[in-house]
């Protein structure tokens, strides 16, 4: 819906398992797009993601997800590699970072941008 009202970034859940689409029993797909054409892998799944956003047209952002403790950090940089290297954006951090502690928010938010930062982090 987002690109279809041309929206500049669309957010959404960094996807969790291949075949989401046809479990909804609406529209048409092929079974290749999940078999053939697509892996379980999470930098695939967000692939389609970006693709879903006209080719990257409209920026892909990820969601970081509630804050759970003390795996805070390690997701979100997994999620935010994952982004990356599938194409996307960024990443949007709230409650993982600011329901934190004022240190520990800057420590995570300053790790997720560490990881836009580093060249070394390409897409796959």
């Amino acid at each position: 819906m987002g690109v279809t009202i041309q929206a500049d970034i669309i957010k959404q859940k960094l996807p969790t398992n291949n075949g989401g689409y046809t479990a909804l029993n609406f529209g048409k797909t092929h079974k290749k797009v999940y078999d053939e054409l697509s892996t379980d892998h999470p930098i695939d799944l967000t692939r389609y993601q970006v693709l879903n956003c006209y080719m990257g047209r409209a920026g892909l952002i990820n969601s970081g997800g509630e804050s759970k403790g003390a795996t805070d950090l390690a997701e979100a940089v997994t999620t935010a590699v994952i982004n990356k290297r599938a194409g996307g954006q960024g990443l949007i951090s709230g409650r993982k970072s600011f329901q934190k502690p004022l240190k520990e928010g800057i420590m995570l938010l300053n790790a997720i941008q560490d990881v836009y930062l580093n060249k070394d982090v390409t897409i796959a």
